[in-house]
């Protein structure tokens, strides 16, 4: 069985990732785990306007059949919205950074607390209200406000999620690309990825995560320090990756160079 400590990406150390292209895994022996917004796909100014490029159901399919189930999706979009978007998808999905999963037995997570939402949601609607250039964004287990229309409302819209939080306990503050997001302490991308690979068919295999957001940076830490395969997604400077690769596209013809290799055997 494959050692998930074992080195294979040949990552150089430092904090920034490599100028290069990362290796291309090898579906046999290695676990994927993919955000979905920036990552699989491109951002869209409003979350619900985003457009699945025709190649990427497909592409999931075959890698879902290369790797052997040991493939997962891991996005703080809405478990229903992840779904909606790729039907045909018969993977693990990790919605909301780790509150919901599908199947519903795929990640659990013992003693996690759900706490009542519903004044976090409330704080952060009437939020909204006051600026037209706010976005309100309901998730199962929280709220998001999303400022992509001004992005000078940036330190406003933080001072007031902070105090959100402050005023709610069993609550965590997280940033994301133009946007607050206010969910369930405890609750991260690199805990889902952890509860992930202590389960068939992930269990064994050595990790990958691609991920272009701050949101998935614990998880690039996580797989990076495990000696993985970790890929920023975009042209931020400063990140836990070891790799990078320029965007979505990339990613999509770097995840079918991995197919391929593994059909020519």
């Amino acid at each position: 069985m494959t050692d998930p400590r074992a080195p294979t990406s040949g990552a150089p150390a430092g904090n920034r990732p490599a100028g290069g292209p990362p290796p291309v895994p090898d579906l046999s022996r290695h676990a994927l785990f993919l955000d979905f917004d920036g990552t699989l796909v491109d951002i869209a100014p409003r979350p619900d306007d985003i457009r699945i490029p025709e190649i990427l159901p497909g592409l999931l399919t075959a890698l879902d059949a290369a790797a052997g189930g040991a493939i997962a999706l891991v996005s703080g979009r809405r478990l229903a919205d992840l779904r909606g978007f790729l039907p045909e998808f018969r993977g693990v999905i990790v919605g909301s950074h780790g509150s919901e999963t599908w199947p519903e037995d795929a990640a659990p997570a013992p003693g996690l607390r759900q706490p009542d939402a519903g004044p976090v949601r409330a704080a952060l609607r009437a939020l909204a209200a006051t600026r037209a250039a706010y976005l309100f964004e309901e998730k199962p287990a929280g709220a998001v406000i999303h400022f992509r229309a001004d992005p000078a409302l940036d330190a406003e819209a933080r001072a007031a999620a902070e105090a959100v939080v402050a005023a709610h306990p069993g609550f965590a503050l997280q940033r994301a690309k133009m946007a607050y997001e206010i969910h369930p302490a405890g609750v991260s991308k690199d805990r889902a990825v952890a509860r992930l690979m202590d389960r068939a068919p992930f269990r064994g295999r050595v990790p990958v995560f691609a991920g272009d957001d701050t949101t998935d940076e614990p998880a690039l830490g996580w797989v990076r320090a495990r000696e993985g395969i970790s890929v920023h997604v975009g042209d931020r400077p400063d990140t836990a990756a070891a790799w990078r690769l320029d965007s979505p596209a990339a990613l999509r013809d770097w995840l079918a160079r991995a197919v391929s290799v593994e059909e020519r055997g």
